[in-house]
């Protein structure tokens, strides 16, 4: 089996934007704290994307 070990920067960058973003969407004022809540959901997107192509790497081709 191979493994897309690659990939597993797209899941740290996705878990630090989770974790940045989650405490700062409820730390920051108005305007901010939607664009850390789209930090959010783009790490999440990452992480699922990065988890993903770790497992299955040619999954797009």
């Amino acid at each position: 089996m191979h493994f897309g070990f690659q990939y597993i920067v797209l899941i740290l960058i996705g878990l630090g934007g989770m974790v940045w973003g989650v405490p700062a969407a409820h730390r920051l004022r108005a305007p901010l704290d939607a664009a850390a809540a789209g930090a959010v959901l783009c790490g999440v997107v990452l992480f699922a994307l990065g988890v993903l192509l770790l497992f299955i790497p040619h999954f797009f081709r």
